[in-house]
């Protein structure tokens, strides 16, 4: 919308700076055509204008098309200040919109930087989690093993192949007592 309405004043700024120079033109021509006597047919009807009005007439239609020029100027003035103005203000937009964009990128490398030490974290986690499992596997074969060995010198305690388990006591003899009646 911004970019319209500048397009558009430009547009009636180059309007107004050639209607400036179309009457700057004319009024030149016609200094000319009033004071060198004129060329051409378009300087004969400007020395004929001239030559009929009074020099009070030609004093008024000089100072009339100087103030149409004059407005003329200041128009162009007028469009010329609209335009700074509607640069001023784009420029400050796309400063603010330069700064959040600033922002936005340094938010973005924050939460960039936090999802990869999350990553590491995690992987770290299940590294953890896979050497708590391979230590509790090796704890639960040796808890088996010394169950097995338990079980087979209960059973079987004169079994020689395998050791005593220390702090286990080995089986209680058996006497057989012999009784004597005498």
């Amino acid at each position: 919308m911004l970019n319209e309405k500048k397009q558009s004043m430009i547009k009636e700024l180059n309007s107004y700076v050639a209607l400036k120079k179309q009457y700057a033109s004319n009024l030149e021509n016609k200094r000319i055509d009033l004071f060198d006597g004129g060329t051409e047919g378009y300087g004969e009807d400007n020395v004929l204008l001239a030559s009929t009005m009074t020099n009070q007439q030609l004093v008024d239609s000089g100072n009339q098309m100087m103030d149409e020029t004059d407005q003329a100027i200041e128009r162009s003035k007028k469009t010329v200040q609209d335009t700074v103005n509607v640069g001023t203000e784009t420029a400050a937009a796309l400063k603010a919109q330069t700064e959040q964009m600033s922002r936005v990128v340094n938010e973005l490398d924050s939460i960039h930087f936090s999802i990869k030490k999350a990553s590491q974290l995690v992987k770290e986690l299940g590294r953890q989690v896979a050497t708590d499992k391979c230590i509790m596997a090796l704890l639960f074969l040796i808890v088996v093993r010394v169950i097995a060995i338990i079980i087979v010198k209960l059973v079987n305690p004169n079994n020689k192949d395998i050791k005593d388990i220390p702090g286990l006591a080995p089986p209680a003899m058996t006497r057989k007592l012999l009784w004597s009646a005498s």
